[in-house]
């Protein structure tokens, strides 16, 4: 029914230095991010504002007066779909653009993708993407 071959989706979680910047900075580490997929052939991907937290479980914040925690961190999420031969070179392009060697770099998941179909067309797995 599916074809043979095998597409991942790769979630990147991009925090920036320490995790607690305005969503306006990431744009020039997101654009050196696109930039560098693009020039190893990734046609696209998506990208999402998120709120999260990992080892730096948040932060303090003082608010007229008052000292409260914030425990969930801006962040950029960005998902793409690439053929499994390109996997390790989407890896190792993104850490290569977004590492700044800090706290809060951001982590890459990397998921199975059983199916993909381009609406439009009907075209489907590899030839979707």
């Amino acid at each position: 029914m599916y074809g043979t071959t095998k597409i991942l989706s790769l979630i990147v979680h991009l925090v920036g230095l320490i995790g607690h910047r305005p969503i306006e900075s990431f744009g020039p580490l997101l654009d050196q991010v696109r930039d560098a997929l693009n020039k190893i052939g990734v046609q696209g991907m998506t990208v999402a504002e998120v709120k999260g937290y990992g080892r730096q479980k948040g932060h303090t914040e003082l608010y007229r007066g008052a000292e409260y925690g914030v425990s969930f961190l801006p962040k950029i999420k960005l998902e793409i779909a690439c053929p499994s031969d390109l996997v390790d070179k989407v890896i190792e392009t993104i850490s290569a653009a977004a590492k700044t060697g800090q706290i809060g770099d951001g982590k890459i998941f990397v998921f199975g993708l059983d199916h993909a179909v381009r609406i439009r067309t009907g075209e489907t797995d590899a030839a979707a993407l």
